[in-house]
């Protein structure tokens, strides 16, 4: 066999380092192009998570958006992280009725009831003072001083006639310190102005069972299929205030400047659950979530 000459050995010798040179080339570009891509990528992510920040940050860069934050912690029940939040919040625009408001709500319903009674204190010389004698009356009625707290009330719904909630503590509070007639108007108006609102119809179908309307308590808590432990708590609170002894007259706590408005007759509009008619008619709703007699964050205790 003959032996390849030099000149053919150098000629493969070459066309072989071509090649690896072609596919080191082809695979350095390969590799340049996928380190590209791959830091495309990473910089797109972190564009994405900038902006996501950003956006995080833009929804409490004012005190009206941290406010609305805290607002629907409360709301959630969320109250003592609440109170931390309050915290940064002052510390970032100062203190402000708003601030104090959702301040004292929160100790409230953290067990710090002096704390709470001073800042709602606080708000009685601001455009909130419905919210601070609104607080004072429910720290009222969880020391039990019901007719303190009803007078207390009574100072907030003057202020904010229509706030329906505020309207069935208010009722709520006459009828724990046994004063059934003053209860009435403000469980009708409640239930008027928010006849969804489970603390309004449990508070109406309280008075019912307290006068000895029963057949009428009976067709509102149908009419609003009340579950039957609402239904029991009902009864059962309406034995308690039957025993109540007389309330005392009024007690000056806070002395209003405005004075009391005349007593006038409640005209209100028929309704499929007021049966052959009598004082109490009122619009009813069906509602389907669980009802209490009072909201914990809403109603006097």
């Amino acid at each position: 066999m003959n032996k390849p000459s030099n000149a053919r050995v150098l000629r493969r010798a070459g066309t072989l380092a071509l090649s690896a040179l072609i596919a080191w080339t082809i695979a350095g570009c390969a590799s340049v192009k996928d380190q590209y891509a791959a830091s495309a990528d990473a910089q797109q992510r972190a564009a994405a998570e900038l902006a996501a920040d950003a956006k995080a940050g833009a929804t409490v860069d004012t005190q009206a958006t941290y406010l609305k934050l805290v607002d629907q912690m409360q709301k959630e029940d969320l109250w003592f992280a609440s109170l931390a939040h309050i915290d940064a919040l002052e510390q970032r625009w100062g203190i402000s009725p708003e601030s104090t408001r959702v301040r004292a709500d929160a100790l409230r319903q953290t067990g710090q009831a002096v704390l709470a009674e001073a800042a709602y204190k606080h708000l009685l010389t601001t455009p909130l003072e419905s919210a601070g004698y609104r607080g004072l009356g429910l720290l009222a009625g969880a020391r039990g001083s019901y007719a303190e707290a009803a007078q207390l009330l009574g100072q907030a719904q003057r202020r904010s006639p229509t706030d329906a909630l505020l309207l069935s503590d208010l009722g709520y509070a006459n009828l724990k310190a046994g004063r059934l007639e003053d209860a009435r108007l403000p469980l009708m108006q409640a239930l008027q102005l928010r006849p969804d609102s489970a603390q309004a119809q449990a508070n109406l179908a309280l008075y019912l069972e307290v006068t000895n309307q029963q057949d009428q308590a009976r067709a509102l808590m149908d009419a609003n299929r009340m579950p039957e432990a609402t239904r029991r708590a009902v009864r059962e609170a309406a034995q308690q205030i039957r025993v109540l002894p007389p309330s005392p007259g009024p007690i000056a706590v806070f002395p209003s400047a405005i004075a009391e408005p005349a007593t006038t007759p409640l005209t209100l509009k028929r309704s499929r659950w007021s049966g052959t008619g009598g004082p109490m008619q009122a619009t009813a709703s069906v509602v389907e979530a669980p009802l209490t007699l009072n909201s914990p964050s809403r109603g006097t205790p």
